[in-house]
């Protein structure tokens, strides 16, 4: 079996499997245009990262999509593997779509979905720690053109 080296923007090394290469189109597609002379560089991945896209592209190698799971997905070893913190979730939905890795990319962003699902816009400033810097009457603005929202 071939295998690809890629290395991390903190310089350290990950020999995978070219099944795993394949589903990294942004790798998949350096490779075919420059071949397999060398390792390839991931200059927006460090090796923490890169270890979650490898295992998640693992495993899902092992346990591909159904019909079923593909609707969300998010099956229940998916939302195990985004059980992590925001900061390494979002560093994941980066990398994934740096590396053009699609699967990953729905994954994650479906995990950052539920967890502001049914949120109001404070709670969800409030997981995701962002500043309301809008004046009381710009708020009162806002409400105003959505008040068609909370009427459902």
């Amino acid at each position: 079996m071939d295998s690809v080296t890629l290395i991390t923007n903190d310089d350290v090394e990950f020999k995978i499997s070219t099944e795993v290469s394949d589903k990294l189109v942004t790798v998949k597609n350096l490779i075919q245009d420059i071949g397999l002379n060398g390792a390839i560089p991931t200059p927006e991945v460090n090796s923490k990262i890169l270890s979650k896209v490898i295992e998640y592209a693992k495993y899902h190698l092992e346990n591909p999509f159904t019909e079923n799971n593909t609707e969300n997905y998010v099956t229940e070893w998916d939302s195990q593997f985004c059980n992590v913190d925001q900061e390494v979730l979002f560093d994941m939905i980066l990398a994934a779509n740096y590396l053009d890795y699609k699967d990953l990319l729905e994954t994650t962003a479906q995990c950052v979905a539920n967890l502001i699902k049914g949120k109001t816009p404070e709670q969800i400033r409030e997981l995701f720690e962002i500043e309301n810097d809008f004046t009381e009457s710009e708020l009162e603005q806002v409400r105003k053109e959505n008040e068609w929202v909370e009427d459902k």
